[in-house]
């Protein structure tokens, strides 16, 4: 019965996007959808089968009625494989990261740099690498990334709490100053101006045999499979690390630093490991983002996106998997669609005059807008979070029980 009122409510809603294309609310129905499912008391293999279905069919379909849809679903994915990778350092290790954007910024300038011409400056010529070499740069991206973690790990391993918030700030500032400023004497990052273009990889087939289909259309659902590949093995290295032996040791050292070292525990490789795990798969998702933005500068680096991501997995529930998750989903949809819609519906009662109570909206000040304060609405949001549910909307078992119970 569960399944069969899960699989109602998935194709009501994939219903309501496509005869409703333009709505928020058909769009978030389908969302809230997924989350159902999750929630449902269900046979797992069942669970995964209409997961797939949803987002494997049901999204790539309601992307060709409104690529909006689409567009928001691969950012979704983007920002979720980011949040699980934060919340091993976080959640999982317990080291408070803020400037996780740092190796975000690495995996995108090394595609950037490699797959645009700008590496012409440095190396004398022959460049752009071909677009296949997208997928070893995604190997690559995860190398480096990692050992970029390794290297800020060293020098703050005996730091805690908030003087490691304070090292790793001032990491990602410095990543973010160094891609603003290495356009001399040698130009490797172009400085402010960014880079562009930057090399889409390349189509598993001609898109000659789908002359009725734009070649827009077709790179949006192949960066949304490409995410949802990614986000898979990011999802199941994430379940492997947490029921492991490591997992284990990095919520030892969350809860008593000194009691996980007196058990054995080696504090040195086991920080280490968490960092070079966690910025790994920001390398990774940098690469496919540079990919499909095509144009990158550091303004898409900044402290704020740190703090975005941070705030996905503190709202989502640290220490989970689901919870980031729903936490990156939230964040991303309240910015990319709630917000904004809202903005657009406010300014068209302006703009019509509409009268409520007798007040007339036109007087309304223009900057009375909400995309503009999407940073205190998260700041509101993670406030009531913390007063009424201080252990995230999908908490893990063990952080629930000390949050809670005790």
């Amino acid at each position: 019965m569960h399944a069969v009122g899960v699989l109602a409510l998935l194709a009501a809603s994939g219903y309501a996007v496509s005869v409703f294309p333009h709505s928020i609310l058909a769009f978030l129905l389908f969302q809230a959808s997924i989350l159902a499912l999750y929630l449902a008391p269900m046979r797992r293999w069942l669970k995964v089968a209409l997961a797939v279905l949803a987002l494997g069919v049901l999204m790539p379909a309601i992307g060709t009625v409104n690529g909006y849809y689409l567009e928001v679903a691969t950012q979704v994915g983007i920002f979720v494989a980011l949040a699980l990778g934060l919340n091993i350092v976080v959640g999982l290790a317990g080291l408070l990261d803020l400037g996780y954007v740092a190796f975000f910024a690495v995996g995108a300038y090394l595609w950037a740099i490699f797959g645009s011409p700008q590496a012409n400056q440095i190396f004398g010529g022959g460049f752009p690498l071909a677009p296949g070499w997208f997928f070893v740069f995604l190997l690559v991206g995860l190398a480096v990334a990692a050992l970029t973690g390794v290297l800020l790990g060293l020098p703050v391993l005996r730091l805690r709490g908030d003087y490691l918030a304070i090292v790793t700030l001032g990491f990602g500032e410095v990543v973010r100053v160094l891609a603003n400023n290495l356009d001399k004497p040698i130009n490797l990052t172009n400085g402010p101006k960014g880079i562009t273009p930057i090399s889409r990889p390349p189509l598993p087939f001609d898109p000659a045999r789908l002359p009725g289909v734009s070649l827009g259309l077709l790179y949006s659902l192949y960066f949304y499979f490409l995410v949802l590949l990614v986000l898979f093995v990011v999802i199941a290295v994430n379940q492997r690390l947490a029921d492991s032996h490591i997992g284990r040791a990095w919520e030892a050292i969350r809860e008593d630093e000194t009691a996980a070292q007196a058990m054995g525990v080696p504090l040195v490789r086991t920080k280490l490991l968490a960092f070079a795990c966690g910025a790994s798969f920001a390398g990774v998702i940098g690469v496919l983002f540079a990919a499909k933005q095509v144009f990158i500068n550091p303004e898409s680096f900044t402290f704020l996106e740190s703090i975005g991501v941070l705030a996905m997995v503190i709202l989502g529930g640290m220490g989970s998997i689901p919870g980031p998750a729903l936490g990156a989903t939230i964040v991303t949809v309240l910015n990319l669609q709630v917000l904004k819609g809202l903005s657009l519906w406010l300014n068209d009662l302006r703009n019509s005059g509409t009268i409520v109570f007798g007040y007339n909206l036109a007087d309304l000040p223009t900057q009375l807008e909400p995309a503009k304060y999407e940073r205190m609405v998260f700041g509101l949001i993670l406030v009531l979070m913390m007063i009424f549910r201080p252990e995230g909307i999908l908490p893990a078992r063990r952080r629930r029980r000390v949050l809670v119970d005790d």
